[in-house]
């Protein structure tokens, strides 16, 4: 189902933290903003887009006409979307997203873009997965099939015996969050009696049939991503409307049948599915109206790690070499209110995240500090 109306946060900026009262709460001086997802930033402005017969129609807005606007058959529909934007975010699996957290990549698999065949024993998956742990990852995402373009399906027994010996090593010797990427219901049942936290899938549970029941009964965390078509062929002719819109469309229609299915708002994540049937172009517009996924009223999570749109902007083929603009874009994301990062460079991603957060807030952050 398509909305008429859509609205993107703008004038995005750090807002700083007040002296606590008498009972000793300490909120955050806006100068003037609003407070966006509950969170460190906020913003002073808004873009409102309306669908059209002639397409999408944008204009900007100051708050100060927000409220004096007449906003005549969308006042319910913007007033929604403004309270979804506003929103403290509930913890996830008992974490803060107050601050940006970061997830590392742990992939079990012989052909991943990226790193593929270099973690696919359990041990070394395990030892990568306590490394990027030590590293300042807050969750650790578990992952037996790739589905990079092109990529064949794998079964559902070699996807079990890739991550179950994974989460449970890793289960027993940290207590870090561990997700499972996966779009088949039996792993996500395993994985969840294995110890995982949090079910990651690249197919918003449409994938396999059972995936819904199976999401709602564990109990967990959803992360629900954006995705148009097979990864085998995702990428031949993506097609869309508005890309933007129609993404939010989607991650919004999906979130409605998690919770019609039992799985309630406050577990659920969106992920905008960067590099999943969509071409540079698609892409690029999805990083730049990040904020406006906010609408949604759940956690963001961006995946644009090493991936190749940040080649093909960069003119740089392997994926190795692409860190410096993952982390362009890992910033970029932060700097727009997403509250989870998907990266495989923590350590480089943490430190210029701690630089980023003492800029922003004009605080003091140690990199060396826990994050709790």
């Amino acid at each position: 189902m398509q909305r008429s109306i859509y609205i993107r946060p703008l004038g995005l900026y750090g807002a700083a933290p007040a002296a606590p009262d008498a009972e000793g709460d300490a909120s955050r001086e806006m100068w003037g903003g609003l407070p966006l997802a509950g969170g460190r930033l906020a913003f002073s402005a808004l873009e409102v887009l309306e669908r059209s017969p002639r397409g999408t129609e944008r204009r900007t807005i100051g708050l100060g006409d927000l409220f004096e606007r007449d906003w005549g058959r969308n006042t319910l529909a913007a007033a929604d979307l403004l309270e979804a934007i506003r929103a403290p975010r509930p913890r996830l699996a008992g974490l803060s997203l107050e601050r940006p957290r970061l997830m590392g990549i742990v992939n079990v698999t012989p052909d991943s873009f990226s790193d593929g065949g270099q973690h696919d024993e359990a041990e070394a998956a395990v030892a990568h997965g306590l490394r990027l742990a030590d590293e300042g990852a807050d969750i650790l995402d578990v992952g037996g099939e790739s589905t990079r373009p092109g990529s064949d399906a794998v079964s559902l027994d070699d996807e079990l015996r890739r991550v179950i010996p994974v989460i449970e090593g890793l289960r027993a010797r940290t207590d870090k969050l561990i997700s499972i990427d996966t779009r088949k219901a039996e792993v996500m049942r395993r994985a969840a009696a294995a110890g995982a936290d949090i079910l990651n899938d690249v197919s918003a549970l449409t994938h396999d049939p059972e995936a819904l029941e199976v999401a709602a009964e564990s109990g967990l965390p959803v992360m629900l991503m954006h995705a148009q078509g097979d990864p085998k062929t995702m990428n031949d002719n993506p097609q869309y409307s508005d890309v933007v819109l129609d993404v939010f469309d989607y991650l919004e229609g999906r979130i409605r049948d998690c919770v019609a299915a039992g799985i309630p708002k406050s577990r659920l994540i969106a992920d905008p599915g960067i590099g999943f049937g969509k071409h540079l172009h698609h892409n690029v517009a999805v990083l730049n109206a990040l904020s406006l996924y906010h609408g949604l009223g759940v956690p963001l999570l961006l995946g644009a790690s090493r991936k190749k749109l940040i080649g093909q902007i960069s003119n740089v083929e392997a994926p190795r070499d692409r860190v410096p603009g993952s982390i362009a874009a890992a910033l970029f994301g932060v700097a727009q209110g997403v509250q989870i990062v998907r990266v495989h460079d923590v350590a480089e991603t943490r430190q210029a995240l701690a630089v980023w957060e003492a800029a922003q807030t004009g605080s003091e952050v140690r990199a060396s500090a826990p994050i709790s």
